[in-house]
């Protein structure tokens, strides 16, 4: 552990001395507990060892009554409570030993190496240690008592007693009464979170006593110890990262950056990728630099396997000095001069940022090639020197992760997981120790000798900065791959060595053999058969039910599509099994019987209402209902989980508009004021209940409107979205200008080799154009319009020059506009040209003088506008283009005469004598005049 560490586990007191001083040991004895905690030699703080440690042998030291209690009841954590409770023990101490067995579960399912010790025999009396059918029973116990909020652990967990020593230790009210543990409550977090990783979902309960923990801390570990506040803070990012609270995360990782001193960018840097290329491009790669630079000496890692490909170089050649920048800032100096191919090594705990970064862009972006592209680089960085065991296992884990997606690269991803998972199966493994564990498995490759892995002290030097996977979630992953590769046959293999029957049905069923999959899943449910005769319906079920009885229900009913399994399942799990209610939820929803899938999904959420997509469906079942003030608390609790959404911002957009906010009237409202028209006003009154009630509109559409802005921001290609905004920000009282302009032009920019012209809102647009123009005309000091000047006025005019005239092609109305738009700009001669195609795209229209009388009167009034715009700008002077300070049409009553000409020329045969045909005749007699 690191000196920071010392103050982390024996509290913040100045007072107290390092472990490494001896001379303190007489005066404190505790401190040979704390030496020997810091060297993780755990073997030496449990009883059986020959320098057994005071305070588990006063543990150990039982009654036969609490032996009888613990071989007829099973319940440890009653009989340790028990213990602790009766046992004269030091705080201090009894911390450090909640500690240690964290961290040896930790050691011996997660890091390695294998323990030199046995859980049992520490942790239990001896007389139960010794009787193995006994242990094994005990650890199904446990592990049944870990279950939170109807979610379970694996049920072969190894070594669960020490986590359950752990968990009861540091969470025992005895500690919690000691005010000199300042750091209890930190180490109270981690062993939380640790129970929590080991459940099959988030769960509330931990979610809130972890949190809790975390906010004592918050303000107790002072800024003053860089490295324990770095520390801290990269906990809590991995926290709020497996919560889904991505932003906090990210925040949390830029502070811990700040403090420690690490300074990174990624860019784009000109290299080489494959061997045969002879450009180079630009290659995305992290420049990171440690402010004091990493450790001196170089760390034992782990296996490492080489790319060997006839095609992809084994890492980018950069060519030097060519560093393009790809952000919006140019890089500092002392990152701009790194060489992108050999950059110094790094502080661990700036690796284990960079690391984690990576896991909040994927929780971030779309699970795509573009987001893999970005974390690539990040994972690379640290993989260039070793800086710590699990670091470095991290990093493989991560670049294996990526490499799984591309057709190059999926062999080196392959084998580089399997070579983690055998290392790992190696290091936790060893001589099978723990009674009725199921650890003893061969490797593929073969084991690294000793002088060539890391100690186990360094292995846990930074193992809760980090998201390492315990060694059966490795092996589950390794047989999620060989699924994504076609390996069914060696998914299988994993899974049933795993006894995790879940997966194993999940497997046939992906390959169409349902009959297989339901097979798997009663055998783990039913007794077996007495006879062939009997069927399915006939089969009695196992009791007591397995741990993860309500999962295998659901898939059963997945499998069947029968909603009495996912009954059975919420009733096995004593209403417990949120998953069961959401499956019925879902079946409700498909069968349009909204009421009953939103009562589903309301009990589904009092078990875990940290689940994000069980509140969006919610949200959806009250839309359906019209229950809009239902619908705004789903999709406000979806966001504030999963603030990226962009569906459930924009449907809790959609709730706002629709509900009613009713504020109760005031005394000095006058009855007139009540029935004012609400298109009129801000605000529509409407009648409650008791009296006056005041429905607040304007304020759910500035609500809706916000919240669309940050549904488009997230999801920015959707132009029904940026149509929605576009509705809204129009509808606002006042109108959102700016809004509008962003959203017209968006929808323009994504609809236009599509729609056309149809992409643009002629209504709105034409309502944006005149509000600049009266809003100038109407103020005290009109300026007309200043090119320089930024503001509404300029994104109009460059939204019609660059946006909507280039797509103009056969609506009038958008030239009229424009018309209008440069005569306010003083341009006369734009403005005329612009009429005289509005005009054409009435005249050009096919069939427009042989079809309805309407129709040719609307020939009829777009040919008297055009007059009309002759005569008033005909003779106004140029100010635009070569002839400024020429009449803008010398011959315009030519022009007009011959239009008015020529359209009565195509309508004489059809409509002489009619109402627009006089127009005409009319308009070419002023003309002469």
């Amino acid at each position: 552990m690191t000196t920071a560490e010392w103050s982390l586990v024996r509290g913040l007191d100045s007072r107290h001395s390092s472990p490494t001083d001896t001379r303190q040991t007489d005066a404190d004895p505790n401190l040979e507990l704390l030496r020997e905690l810091s060297e993780s030699n755990f073997e030496h703080l449990f009883p059986w060892s020959p320098t057994r440690a005071a305070v588990v042998a006063d543990l150990a030291t039982c009654r036969d009554s609490d032996v009888e209690y613990l071989r007829s009841t099973k319940d440890y954590v009653g009989f340790l409570e028990k213990r602790l409770s009766a046992a004269d023990i030091s705080g201090f101490a009894l911390m450090y030993m909640g500690i240690a067995g964290l961290r040896a579960f930790i050691q011996s399912n997660i890091t390695g190496p294998p323990l030199l010790f046995f859980p049992e025999r520490a942790l239990l009396p001896e007389e139960l240690a010794e009787e193995p059918e006994f242990c094994k029973e005990l650890s199904r116990s446990i592990i049944a008592s870990l279950s939170v909020d109807g979610e379970t652990a694996y049920h072969l967990t190894p070594n669960v007693l020490l986590l359950a020593f752990g968990k009861v230790v540091l969470n025992s009210s005895v500690l919690r009464e000691d005010s000199k543990l300042e750091t209890l409550s930190w180490w109270r977090a981690r062993v939380n979170f640790l129970h929590q990783r080991i459940l099959s979902e988030a769960t509330a309960t931990l979610h809130n006593v972890i949190y809790e923990d975390i906010e004592k801390l918050s303000d107790r570990i002072s800024s003053q110890d860089s490295d324990l506040r770095a520390k801290f803070l990269i906990e809590k990012a991995l926290i709020d990262t497996y919560f889904s609270y991505d932003s906090s995360a990210l925040k949390g990782l830029e502070e811990a950056a700040r403090i420690t001193g690490l300074k990174y960018a990624i860019t784009g840097v000109l290299g080489k990728r494959t061997k045969f290329q002879q450009t180079d491009t630009s290659q995305l790669v992290v420049l990171a630099r440690s402010a004091e630079g990493g450790p001196s000496r170089v760390t034992a890692k782990p296996k490492t396997l080489g790319l060997n490909d006839d095609t992809i170089l084994e890492a980018v050649s950069f060519t030097p000095k060519s560093t393009q920048v790809q952000t919006e800032s140019t890089l500092s100096a002392e990152l701009a001069s790194l060489d992108p191919g050999s950059q110094p090594q790094l502080q661990p705990l700036d690796a284990a940022v960079l690391l984690l970064i990576t896991e909040t862009i994927r929780n971030t972006n779309p699970a795509d090639g573009i987001t893999r592209e970005e974390m690539l680089p990040y994972a690379e960085r640290v993989l260039q020197h070793s800086v710590n065991w699990e670091i470095y296992t991290l990093g493989l884990l991560i670049r294996s992760r990526i490499e799984g997606y591309r057709s190059r690269t999926v062999e080196r991803g392959l084998l580089q997981l399997q070579a983690v998972v055998d290392q790992v199966i190696a290091d936790t493994t060893g001589t099978d120790i723990s009674y009725g564990s199921n650890n003893s498995v061969s490797t593929f490759l073969p084991k690294l000798k000793e002088d060539e892995v890391a100690p186990v002290k360094e292995r846990l030097l930074y193992i809760h900065q980090l998201s390492v996977p315990t060694r059966w979630e490795l092996e589950a992953e390794l047989a999620s791959r060989w699924v994504s590769l076609g390996g069914i046959r060696a998914a299988l293999e994993i899974y049933e060595r795993l006894e995790m029957w879940a997966e194993v049905a999940l497997c046939w069923a992906a390959i169409e053999k349902e009959d297989k999959a339901r097979a798997v899943i009663r055998d783990q449910l039913f007794h077996p058969l007495k006879s062939e005769d009997d069927s399915g319906g006939g089969q009695k079920e196992i009791e007591p039910a397995p741990p993860n009885a309500p999962r295998l229900w659901c898939i059963l009913g997945d499998i069947e599509q029968d909603p009495n399994h996912y009954e059975r399942a919420w009733e096995v799990s004593k209403g417990r099994y949120a998953r069961a209610k959401r499956s019925l939820g879902r079946h409700y929803f498909a069968q349009r019987e909204y009421q009953k899938s939103a009562e589903m999904y309301t009990e589904s959420l009092k078990q875990n209402p940290l689940n994000g997509p069980s509140w969006f469906a919610l949200g959806c079942c009250w839309l359906e209902l019209e229950n809009w003030e239902g619908a705004v608390e789903s999709f406000s609790r979806t966001v504030s989980l999963d603030e990226t959404d962009a569906e459930a911002w924009s449907n809790l957009a959609t709730a706002l508009l629709r509900r009613k906010t009713e504020l109760p009237a005031q005394s000095e409202w006058r009855n007139s004021d009540l029935d004012q028209n609400p298109e009129e006003g801000e605000t529509d009154y409407e009648n409650g209940v008791e009296g006056q009630m005041v429905v607040d509109k304007e304020n759910n559409k500035r609500s809706a409107l916000r919240a669309l802005k940050k549904a488009t921001s997230l999801k920015n290609d959707s132009w029904k979205l940026w149509e929605n905004l576009l509705l809204i920000s129009a509808s606002v009282s006042p109108p959102a200008y700016p809004d509008v302009v962003t959203a017209l032009r968006r929808i323009i920019e994504i609809r236009k080799d599509s729609a056309g012209e149809t992409a643009i809102d002629v209504d709105i647009l034409e309502i944006l154009v005149r509000h600049i123009i009266t809003s100038d005309m109407e103020s005290s000091n009109p300026t007309g319009y200043d090119p320089k000047k930024p503001g509404l006025q300029r994104m109009v005019v460059e939204l019609m020059e660059k946006d909507v005239v280039p797509l103009i092609t056969t609506d009038g109305r958008l030239w009229k506009i424009y018309a209008k738009l440069a005569l306010w700009r003083k341009k006369p001669k734009d403005a005329l040209d612009a009429e005289e195609k509005a005009w054409r795209t009435a005249n050009s229209r096919p069939g427009i003088v042989d079809g309805t009388e309407k129709e040719w009167d609307e020939l009829v009034g777009a040919t008297i506008d055009l007059v009309d715009a002759y005569q008033s700008l005909g003779e106004m002077e140029r100010t635009e283009g070569l002839g400024s300070g020429e009449p803008v049409a010398k011959d315009w009553r030519f022009k007009a005469r011959t239009t008015v000409r020529g359209v009565m020329g195509q309508g004489r045969q059809n409509w002489e004598d009619t109402k627009g045909w006089e127009r005409l005749r009319e308009s070419l007699e002023g003309l002469k005049a």
